[in-house]
């Protein structure tokens, strides 16, 4: 039998080993093993069981030597030691023994220059075939040559930790070690971890190659080639709104910045499905399909249609599948130097405008601050929208000193003039606790186009006192009412309490995360009246 390497690992007695099956190879085996379902569509529907989101306390960094000094260490970047690591990785490869293994060699980065190469081991057939689909897959040839790879990544879901005795803080544990280029998951079958996990480590790695590395999706005009990417946390937009059918489509979470321009780090996407419908989403409805592993949706057992309004696993549920199951979709994901940078946030006070133009320090004040809520779902715990501050739109995942990674950005914005907006895709005449709606996603879509085909750029604009950001009077197939958060508010001195409330919230996160900010960002900041 061939190992294809894996004993190196220390797993030298593997029941069988599969390395690079096809979707529908794993789709069949993962079916075998019970697994999952296949629901009408063709899609392999799984349930994760109790980890139905990322579970951001179980992470750690392997502390050494060589990267203490690069890690933001903190609540986001937890330490653990060398002993540990290995003792959970020992225990880990010991659980694998005489089980199947499936192996996906594949890359992360579209650029071949930036090119990381990527060995994904997996208990799970099912997890396999997430990952198959969610990185750049090789090409035979390619496959043939792979030789040593850049990480190894083990999954081993069935393997539950025990904390008193493995320091971790749960059954779970996602554990990156930069230095041995080596990441183990144990506990939690949400494939988000190892997806995360990817990015984490590009995170890592991009910046010494004078890349910034963004959680944010990204397209394109199929005519002129100008490019435009979305920044912002899970469930506010990022996939949706680039999946535009205008659009040639980059990637939907993980790119790049180089001096060439941007390129996707992943080859799939992984769409959240709750309230997911034909009508407004086709793009992203119709790729759920053969092929695509459905996390958490709920299927009706006899006829095996998808239920993407039931919630009753969890509102995190997902669907993972290759980017050319979106019909327009640029491949390889690269494109040029970004024309528009939006930043996306579901505010969940319902103060925010809609729609907001950023100059160069207003875009450094809300990059570094990344204000959103984290939406129902994405998180264990999180069970209604909580309003919350992640640094760069994706804290959880950047490993090195912030001010690192937005100097990169302020750098780019500057040299290449490009334009930044601030999008509100949250709540909109009340707050989410008041029973108020969600902004509608055909006038966000109207907005951006806006933003991205320079109708923006003729309009008059009105500047928010509280706030400190200029937002437009009008906008192409949007009502005008609705770009003013004030108006929608039947109770004006109740959206004025709100506004200051979150302005003082803005300025307290601020002042005690980054100390050190140089006047001229802190000043373009929001200013609380009262």
């Amino acid at each position: 039998m061939e190992t294809f390497g894996i004993e190196k690992l220390g797993i030298t007695s593997p029941k069988m080993v599969y390395r690079n099956l096809s979707p529908a190879e794993l789709t069949e085996i993962a079916i075998k093993r019970n697994e999952g379902s296949l629901s009408t569509s063709g899609a392999l529907v799984v349930a994760t069981g109790k980890y139905t989101g990322r579970s951001p306390k179980d992470k750690f960094i392997v502390d050494t030597e060589t990267i203490h000094d690069k890690i933001a260490w903190g609540k986001v970047n937890r330490p653990i030691s060398r002993e540990k690591f290995n003792s959970i990785k020992n225990k880990t490869i010991n659980y694998l023994q005489n089980r199947d293994i499936f192996i996906f060699d594949g890359f992360a980065g579209a650029d071949k220059k930036y090119t990381q190469k990527f060995r994904v081991i997996n208990e799970l057939a099912s997890q396999n075939l997430f990952i198959h689909q969610l990185l750049i897959r090789p090409t035979k040839e390619e496959l043939q040559n792979f030789k040593v790879p850049d990480y190894t990544i083990i999954c081993a879901p069935g393997f539950k930790c025990s904390p008193e005795i493995d320091g971790t803080n749960s059954e779970a544990a996602i554990i990156i070690d930069y230095e041995a280029h080596e990441i183990l998951i144990c506990g939690s079958q949400y494939s988000g971890e190892i997806k995360k996990s990817v990015f984490s480590t590009m995170n890592f790695i991009m910046p010494e190659k004078n890349i910034l590395p963004m959680h944010c999706s990204a397209n394109m005009d199929p005519q002129t080639g100008d490019t435009a990417i979305f920044f912002g946390l899970s469930g506010t937009g990022k996939t949706t709104l680039s999946a535009d059918p205008n659009r040639k489509l980059i990637g939907d979470d993980e790119h790049g910045w180089s001096p060439d321009g941007i390129f996707n780090f992943e080859g799939g996407c992984y769409a959240k499905c709750i309230h997911l419908s034909k009508e407004h989403e086709p793009d992203i409805y119709n790729a759920v399909k053969f092929g695509a592993l459905a996390e958490n949706v709920i299927m009706n057992p006899e006829t095996r249609e998808l239920d993407f309004d039931d919630d009753t696993l969890t509102e995190n549920t997902r669907a993972g599948y290759p980017i050319n199951y979106i019909n327009n979709a640029q491949i390889p994901g690269v494109g040029g130097i970004p024309k528009v940078v939006i930043f996306l946030t579901a505010d969940a006070f319902g103060v925010l405008p809609p729609i907001s133009k950023l100059n160069k320090n207003a875009a450094m004040y809300h990059f570094v601050t990344g204000f959103t809520s984290k939406l129902a779902g994405t998180e264990r715990g999180v069970t209604e929208p909580q309003p919350t501050f992640s640094t760069l739109f994706g804290e959880p995942f950047m490993p090195l000193n912030a001010s690192l990674y937005a100097k990169m950005l302020g750098d780019k914005l500057e040299k290449y003039g490009t334009k930044v907006y601030l999008v509100n895709t949250g709540w909109t005449g009340g707050s989410a606790s008041s029973g108020a709606k969600r902004i509608k996603l055909a006038y966000t879509r109207a907005m951006v186009t806006a933003a991205l085909n320079g109708s923006l750029d003729k309009v008059e604009f009105k500047h928010h006192d509280i706030f400190n950001v200029d937002y437009p009077l009008s906008c192409p197939n949007v009502p005008e009412n609705q770009l003013d958060p004030r108006e929608m508010w039947t109770d004006k001195k109740a959206y004025d309490v709100q506004a200051n409330k979150l302005a003082q919230m803005f300025v307290d996160n601020f002042s005690t995360k980054y100390p050190d900010m140089p006047a001229e960002i802190v000043n373009a900041g929001p200013n609380p009246k009262y």
